[in-house]
């Protein structure tokens, strides 16, 4: 005999990302946001046509290189203005006012897997810098290196601190693209035929579109891209098969596609990630980068017990990513470094 109390028993499943990072889908609350990008979605299969598309032979790349970067605000500091009125007679006080700015590190990297060293760090840089609106700023030196000033145009239409993060993130990216053209540089060493290698980005392709043979690599979903009906076969995908591509346009235009990676049945999106490469690239051109995708990133994926944003977080990147922060280095040291600048 079933009970009211089993009756009424609500089936659900928990994400397994940690909590800490939010969640593979952001608006877990709402259902994933519509979006107002332009859609094209025949670049593959005609709308009617639309269904998970499975694995096919592909040939392997010489070697695959994972680029990622991560970034740390040390501290938030005031920058003090210039007077804004003469003083008094006998007077040393003047008006004076401050803004926020953010002293910062960021670094990136490249892991590549390549067939004779496997898995290796191949190329990395770091950097600390000051970023403020503030006319008036200088580098900022410390026992800890020294903070390069960069300074954004003031914008009185969006809020400061998403202004100053913005300003990090372009840092990064120009970062990104750079340890990434050295990665390819440095593969020459590596036995890997010139134009056979794959480049995975760790996050959007945006900034990026002009490296070669280069796809964007999202983990989470802020944002529904598709039309209704083409957007509810993403959670029919079964671990390995993709979507069709399609090409979107929101302020950058990029080939895109999705692909559920092997992962524990639960949610409907569970395991789903985005890729994205060139808009300028020919369909077939795309689709076959989609077919390599989706062959190769299976591989790479994390396993839940050792990895809480699994397996979306793929293996090299997860390890990139500990030591980028390394790099990084103390915090608690650099927060000292930066109060004793400020006193002297």
């Amino acid at each position: 005999m079933t009970t009211t109390a089993q009756a009424s028993r609500m089936r659900f499943h928990v994400d397994g990302w940690d909590p800490t990072y939010g969640s593979s889908v952001e608006n877990a609350e709402d259902g994933i946001a519509d979006s107002t990008a332009k859609v094209t979605p025949h670049i593959e299969l005609a709308p009617a046509d639309w269904k998970p598309i499975s694995p096919s032979q592909v040939s392997a790349p010489g070697a695959v290189l994972f680029v990622d970067g991560v970034r740390r605000v040390e501290a938030r500091i005031w920058i003090e203005q210039p007077p804004s009125t003469e003083p008094a007679t006998g007077s040393d006080n003047a008006a004076r006012d401050a803004r926020m700015a953010l002293c910062a590190s960021y670094a990136a990297g490249t892991v590549c897997c390549c067939p004779d060293r496997g898995a290796h760090l191949l190329t990395i840089d770091y950097r600390r810098g000051l970023f403020t609106t503030a006319t008036n700023a200088v580098d900022v030196p410390t026992t800890a290196g020294t903070y390069k000033a960069t300074i954004t145009p003031d914008d009185q239409d969006q809020n400061l601190a998403v202004l100053l993060s913005t300003a990090l993130q372009r840092q990064l990216t120009d970062l990104e693209v750079l340890v990434a053209t050295h990665a390819r540089t440095a593969l020459t060493g590596h036995g890997v035929p010139e134009g056979s290698d794959l480049l995975v980005v760790d996050g959007p392709l945006r900034g990026r579109t002009h490296l070669p043979r280069a796809l964007g690599f999202i983990k989470s979903h802020r944002t529904a891209y598709l039309p209704p009906d083409l957007h509810a076969t993403i959670a029919t995908l079964a671990p390995g098969e993709r979507s069709p591509v399609f090409l979107m346009g929101t302020s950058w235009d990029r080939h895109a596609w999705y692909l559920r990676l092997p992962c524990t049945p639960g949610a409907p999106w569970a395991g789903v990630v985005r890729l994205e490469c060139a808009a300028d690239i020919p369909a077939a051109a795309a689709i076959e980068l989609a077919n390599l995708s989706q062959v190769l990133l299976p591989r790479y994926a994390s396993i839940e017990y050792k990895d809480t944003r699994a397996p979306q977080n793929l293996v090299p990147v997860a390890g990139l990513e500990r030591e980028l922060r390394r790099h990084l280095g103390n915090p608690v040291l650099l927060g000292r470094a930066l109060r004793v600048a400020s006193a002297s």
